[in-house]
């Protein structure tokens, strides 16, 4: 597999026609390299248009889904970032080349340790890997300039959106299969919120997550 190609079709064929133009951000997709981070039995699919497995059920989202995510965060060098479900690393080392500084927390040590392995390796050293369940944010390091939940939310906890200062933003994927939206939230004073539908979309439920019970017949 020529690997560089691949990485060039990944981003002209699936993510510029999801309206991701930023050129800062089809720029890094060539710069952080998405196959250190996918495991070592998927590496071939690393620019597939799928979501790759992680194990215990968790993946890597699809990369125009990450893509989109990380445009639409618009994030400043300045910017502190929460991310919530850690799997691969991958996506925290996106947004660690755009933010001063990221958070992520994930709730498998086993992933959080890959994770760290990897952002070691690719010489990322502005992540702090944080091992716990952030479904409910992550209070003690906020507030945060941006915050992004790489696994779906039935509803949105209030207590994420209290983390956000003034003129954050959250990126999150809300519902239940078969219907999730994907939104973008913007605190846009204190307690007020402005929220954009994004896309819709179905991506797992975020690790930790009661999903309400489905009638099974």
């Amino acid at each position: 597999m020529n690997i560089e190609q691949a990485r060039f079709n990944m981003i002209e064929q699936q993510i510029r026609p999801w309206e991701v133009l930023d050129p800062q951000v089809l720029d890094l997709l060539f710069v952080v390299k998405r196959e250190d981070f996918t495991p070592p039995a998927y590496r071939n699919l690393a620019f597939a248009d799928m979501e790759i497995p992680l194990g215990g059920g968790q993946v890597m989202l699809a990369p125009k889904i990450e893509a989109k995510m990380l445009q639409e965060l618009v994030l400043k060098k300045t910017d502190k970032v929460l991310e919530i479900g850690t799997g691969s690393g991958y996506m925290a080392a996106l947004l660690a080349a755009r933010a001063e500084h990221v958070v992520t927390v994930e709730s498998r040590p086993e992933l959080a340790a890959t994770a760290k392995d990897n952002l070691e390796r690719a010489g990322v050293a502005n992540v702090t890997v944080e091992v716990g369940n952030g479904a409910e944010g992550w209070s003690q390091r906020g507030p945060y300039d941006a915050i992004v939940v790489s696994g779906s939310l039935p509803t949105l906890p209030a207590s994420l959106l209290k983390q956000l200062r003034v003129g954050g933003r959250l990126a999150v994927v809300v519902g239940e299969a078969p219907v999730m939206e994907a939104q973008l939230i913007t605190c846009t004073g204190e307690g007020i919120y402005n929220t954009v539908n994004l896309f819709e979309t179905v991506i797992p439920a975020l690790d930790g997550i009661e999903t309400k019970a489905s009638f099974t017949f």
